[in-house]
C-alpha cells in the first residue's frame, strides 16, 4: 500500500496546524499499516514551477525531441503524475489563505490533472480516471467558513478541492477540519484537539 504525503503550508511545525494534522494522519496510517510505503512531498519547502505555455508544449512531444533543460523538467512533472498515480492515499496538508489554497498546491494539481491521465472528455461529458483512490485533506483556516457560517459562500478552499478530485474520479474524500485558529489561544488549541480527534477515530 502507498500514501502520497502534501504539505502546502508556508510555515514549519507548530505554527503549521495543516502539518501537525497531516502528520499525525500519516502516523495513524502507519500505525494500522506497518507495510505502508510513504512518498512526501513538500510544496511549499520544494515548490514546482506554475504551469506554462512552454510545458504545455513540451508534454506533447518526445523527450528525444526535447532539450537536456527540458527533458529534465518533463520527467520532473511525470514523476509528479506517477506518484500521484501509484498512490493507494493521499493525505493532502491545504490551509486556506485568502479564501482559497496555495499557489503551490495549485501548481501540484495542474501537474496531476492531465488529460488521458487521469480524466478524459466524453460525449457525455468529463469523465475522471483516477478512482479507487482514498483523499484525506487536512484543512486549517484563521476563520470559520464550514456550512452554516455566514461566511460559507466564501469557502473556495475545501469545495474547490473536492471539486477537483472529484473531477479525478476520486470520490473517497475525506476533509479533516481545524477552524477559527485566529479568533483566539483557547479556539485553537479546541479546533485542533477536536481535528486530532477526528483522525483517531476516522483517517485509517
Amino acid at each position: 500500500m502507498k500514501l502520497l504525503h502534501i504539505d502546502s503550508s508556508i510555515f514549519d511545525e507548530p505554527a503549521s496546524a495543516s502539518r501537525q494534522i497531516t502528520r499525525t494522519v500519516v502516523e495513524r496510517f502507519r500505525r494500522v499499516n506497518p507495510t505502508l510505503e510513504v512518498i512526501t512531498r513538500d510544496l511549499a519547502n520544494t515548490p514546482l514551477p506554475h504551469l506554462s505555455q512552454a510545458d504545455l508544449a513540451a508534454g506533447r512531444q518526445p523527450l528525444v525531441a526535447l532539450d537536456d533543460q527540458t527533458r529534465a523538467r518533463v520527467s520532473a512533472d511525470s514523476a509528479v503524475l506517477q506518484e500521484f498515480l501509484e498512490a493507494d492515499v493521499i493525505v493532502v496538508g491545504a490551509p486556506m489563505y485568502n479564501l482559497g489554497i496555495p499557489s503551490v498546491l495549485k501548481a501540484w494539481i495542474d501537474r496531476i490533472s492531465i488529460a488521458g491521465k487521469t480524466f478524459r472528455y466524453t460525449a457525455q461529458g468529463p469523465e475522471g480516471l483516477a478512482g479507487g483512490k482514498r483523499v484525506v485533506i487536512a484543512s486549517s483556516r484563521g476563520g470559520v467558513y464550514s456550512q452554516g457560517s455566514p461566511y460559507a459562500s466564501l469557502d473556495f478552499q475545501e469545495n474547490y478541492l473536492r471539486a477537483v478530485f472529484s473531477f479525478l474520479g476520486v470520490t473517497d474524500v475525506q476533509v479533516v477540519r481545524a477552524e477559527g485558529l485566529n479568533l483566539g489561544p483557547e479556539h485553537r488549541e479546541a479546533a485542533m484537539s477536536a481535528a486530532i480527534g477526528e483522525v483517531t477515530r476516522r483517517a485509517a
